[in-house]
């Protein structure tokens, strides 16, 4: 059959979870920061229900976002400590990758938030230069617009190792950013900075598989790893917003998560996982289906 690569899933949300503490605008940086053991468990957890890829809890670390509360100057330590504990956890367990995460400045699903391309080319650089040392390759996640892409790409250009992209799309239509921009535009910017995948993140999983039918034709490996959230709220949308303003899908276990992610595998996904609220237990019935049909998870 096929060899799929198994992401894990939620980090930054399971680190929140487990820890017991309070949603903060922080998210799992602040958990980091008190908890790093718990960070290290939720990679190890992963591995261990059969994910290959440890992707790190940087995901929010940039500097205009520890500003708020004074902790700009923690930043590289927290990269440090993010690259870390999943190292260690790796370690413990014997094999697997580790993707360093870059996530949006600014804040997540904001495409109006358009930093300029050489600040943004220059924030990226500087996390992937940071993480570079225990990354096997770089995830640039949740990008919410083509400008935003670009900057994330530029900054990483050079890189000596992989450069995946991974996009988050319209809650109701996967044919779209949620800039409304086409996903099919893609195509220029992989011309233009040749990453080595392409995924869809953090969208609702109904809405992936339209992605997917653009995102094919482009001809890089490609795949996807959705969120369990109901949509992303309004009240998200505001400045400095806790994970308190989005709930939880009822209806998305692990058997109908699976469901989705095997059909973006018979669209030729050969990259797959979860994102928020998509958890180890997720992951583990995503395993068991893919060996069940054959694949091998690489």
């Amino acid at each position: 059959m096929t060899d799929i690569t198994l992401l894990d899933g939620s980090i930054g949300q399971e680190i929140v979870k487990r820890s017991g503490s309070r949603a903060t605008p922080l998210w799992s940086t602040s958990v980091m920061m008190e908890q790093p053991d718990v960070v290290r468990a939720v990679h190890l957890d992963y591995f261990n229900r059969g994910a290959t890829i440890a992707t790190t809890n940087s995901y929010a670390v940039w500097p205009d976002r520890l500003e708020r509360v004074g902790l700009a100057d923690e930043h590289l330590r927290l990269l440090d400590t993010a690259a870390a504990e999943a190292v260690a956890a790796r370690a413990t367990h014997g094999s697997g990758r580790i993707a360093a995460s870059l996530g949006p400045l600014g804040a997540s699903y904001r495409p109006d938030i358009a930093v300029p391309l050489d600040e943004a080319a220059t924030a990226y650089r500087i996390n992937m230069e940071r993480l570079a040392p225990s990354a096997d390759l770089f995830l640039i996640e949740t990008v919410s617009s083509l400008h935003a892409a670009r900057g994330a790409l530029m900054g990483c250009t050079g890189a000596d190792k992989p450069v995946w992209l991974a996009v988050t799309v319209d809650d109701d239509d996967g044919t779209k950013l949620r800039s409304g921009e086409s996903v099919s535009n893609l195509a220029q910017l992989v011309k233009d900075f040749a990453p080595a995948a392409l995924l869809v993140n953090c969208s609702r999983p109904e809405a992936i598989a339209a992605a997917l039918d653009l995102i094919a034709p482009i001809g890089l490996p490609f795949g996807a790893y959705a969120n369990g959230f109901t949509r992303i709220s309004e009240g998200f949308l505001k400045d400095a917003p806790t994970v308190d303003a989005l709930e939880q899908r009822k209806d998305l276990g692990p058997k109908d998560y699976a469901q989705f992610a095997m059909h973006w595998i018979a669209q030729g996904a050969t990259i797959v996982g979860g994102c928020c609220e998509v958890g180890p237990d997720h992951i583990a019935e995503l395993a068991t289906q893919l060996k069940a049909a054959g694949h091998t998870i690489t």
